[in-house]
């Protein structure tokens, strides 16, 4: 048995845990358990509630299939995944944050709004004032991935762990905007403040 089957296991018995207990059960490290968690998340088998892990309430034999992305047609199976209102209305959610930053470039005109949510709390934060790590080894959806974090320092920590690169909203802009070949004018904050990414480029 596996250590991704143990922990279902565990699930099944405790119907909660964290992602700290499992890490110390296991005896290995919070980032590696967080791969394991996040690979079950993306095949339905569980999901992440305020920092716990619960079993998915549907059959584990389903696969969680709700909506797909519009940009890589993939199944969209986080629980919080990145999310762009369009002009206070509009909602619209993809697979994860490489597919979000590529979204932006169908609304480059309309004033919009962008949520991510922290790889290791899920808590909500402004996409734009988020740190990622670009192309690491963990690659939970599209590649190069692009995994969030609230603070630098949890970026940094992860990227010790599994690589690629520590990088501002607007440097991993650049990076998967430059590496899908698509220009994207302009993306905005929570707060509804337009931003024009030639001029957040003068700032950084």
């Amino acid at each position: 048995m596996n250590r991704k089957e143990k922990i279902l296991e565990i699930l099944r018995e405790k119907k909660e845990t964290s992602v700290k207990e499992l890490s110390n059960i296991f005896g290995v490290s919070e980032m590696t358990i967080y791969r394991d968690v996040r690979e079950l998340e993306q095949e339905g088998y569980i999901k992440r509630k305020h920092g716990a892990v619960l079993l998915n309430d549907r059959d584990e034999s389903e696969a969680l299939m709700v909506d797909t992305c519009p940009i890589c047609e993939k199944p969209i199976t986080r629980a919080y995944p990145y999310r762009i209102t369009v002009e206070d209305a509009k909602v619209i959610e993809t697979c994860c944050e490489h597919c979000g930053f590529l979204l932006h470039s169908r609304y480059e005109d309309k004033k919009v709004s962008a949520i991510t949510y922290d790889f290791i709390t899920e808590n909500p934060i402004s996409a734009l004032n988020a740190w990622y790590v670009v192309g690491s080894s963990a690659v939970p959806c599209c590649s190069p991935s692009v995994i969030p974090f609230a603070s630098k320092e949890d970026a940094e920590k992860f990227s010790k762990g599994f690589g690629g690169q520590v990088m501002s909203f607007i440097d991993a802009y650049n990076t998967i905007v430059n590496n899908m070949n698509i220009n994207l004018k302009s993306c905005c904050h929570p707060q509804e403040t337009v931003f024009r990414i030639d001029q957040l480029k003068k700032k950084s």
